[in-house]
């Protein structure tokens, strides 16, 4: 789809990354905001320079507002966590699905309580109705 190629087409860095989930929670931020938002933050001028280049890359807009200006994600986050999952399957699980989901049913990612067993049970329903 054209939302995968524009997000695909941009293999962001590491603090790239970083500073694109940064916005992502904040949802409009400014170079303080996302620096506040960072563990172990660039400088000021690196941040700005960043969030400008995540701009020129179409990833994030921008707005001016007084003295700053204030960023914003392009695309919807749905859309940025089947690109960063796709990425993560591909990197880590040699493009298997099935190996992510069952590191997440081991308890690799985290505990599962009884209410996400039941919400992954009904997805999986729902995909082989699909299929």
């Amino acid at each position: 789809t054209q939302e995968r190629d524009v997000v695909e087409s941009h293999r962001l860095g590491r603090r790239e990354r970083q500073i694109v989930e940064a916005v992502y929670r904040v949802g409009e931020a400014s170079v303080a905001d996302v620096r506040r938002a960072l563990p172990d933050p660039p400088s000021y001028s690196a941040v700005r320079a960043t969030l400008n280049l995540l701009a020129s890359k179409n990833l994030l807009s921008r707005r001016h507002e007084g003295k700053r200006f204030l960023y914003r994600p392009v695309t919807p986050k749905t859309t940025m966590r089947r690109s960063a999952l796709r990425e993560l399957v591909r990197n880590f699980f040699s493009g298997r699905p099935v190996e992510a989901v069952a590191a997440l049913l081991d308890g690799g990612a985290g505990r599962l309580d009884p209410e996400d067993i039941e919400c992954i049970k009904k997805r999986i329903e729902n995909a082989e109705a699909r299929s």
